[in-house]
């Protein structure tokens, strides 16, 4: 936990002090080992003792502002905030801190795979002592949703891949899909780098960047490149059946 960035100390503390914030979490990349400061995401979850109405919600939202103006400032905080008693319902949709704003979202099963692999409790019960164990196929059957929801829909517009950090999320993304898909396990977004199918060229830039380096790939050829990954790549997520994940 100590090598945790500050700001979680400091989230954990105000949100000890609300009295019904009951456990913080921490999942992505902060708990796998694999966060890089100034570039990773902080992905967290609270859960919370009773329902999260208006006036809890007011508070939550003017508490993540004040962060992300201050000690999280660049940092791509996000917590979702999930009632105790709703944590087991997958398709529930909660608070959601996520880009400088308050949404309604599902807690993914990435995330709740995350969590009950490699979760840590910066204050309160372990992830493990809530959440049921997650099985190597409840991991293949993330990894598809996830393939046949979001990056399907991505993957129809190939016009969202000119944004440059579309190709790095991506073709990690894609990357992670097949990996999960075919072992019922995750890679981290630096194993997944190397996993691409990407050029070594663009492979190596990709490592930089994940290091934090100022490294700018060729626009168009980096976008057609992961666009055809991720088309590729939904395609046989959305047409392989199930029972065929684990082989080669």
């Amino acid at each position: 936990m100590r090598d945790l960035p500050p700001v979680v100390a400091e989230l954990a503390i105000a949100l000890t002090e609300l009295g019904w914030v009951t456990e913080l979490f921490v999942a992505g990349s902060a708990a796998t080992g694999d966060y890089v400061d100034g570039v990773s995401d902080l992905d967290l979850v609270a859960l919370t003792r009773g329902a999260i109405d208006p006036d809890r919600r007011a508070v939550l939202e003017v508490l993540h502002r004040h962060l992300d103006g201050g000690a999280a400032a660049g940092m791509d905080l996000g917590c979702v905030y999930i009632p105790e008693r709703s944590m087991l319902h997958l398709d529930a949709v909660h608070p959601t801190w996520t880009h400088g704003r308050m949404i309604d979202g599902v807690l993914s099963g990435i995330t709740r795979a995350e969590l009950a692999h490699h979760g840590l409790a910066v204050f309160g019960r372990s992830p493990r002592d809530l959440l049921p164990a997650v099985t190597d196929d409840d991991v293949r059957d993330a990894a598809r949703a996830e393939l046949t929801d979001y990056w399907s829909l991505a993957a129809a517009r190939p016009w969202w891949w000119l944004d440059p950090d579309m190709v790095d999320l991506g073709l990690t993304s894609m990357a992670r899909g097949r990996h999960a898909l075919a072992n019922g396990r995750l890679l981290t977004k630096s194993e997944a780098i190397d996993a691409s199918h990407a050029p070594a060229w663009l492979i190596e830039q990709m490592r930089a960047r994940r290091q934090g380096e100022h490294v700018t790939s060729p626009r168009l050829r980096s976008a057609w490149i992961a666009w055809r990954d991720a088309r590729r790549t939904t395609a046989l997520a959305r047409r392989r059946p199930r029972h065929l994940d684990a082989s080669p």
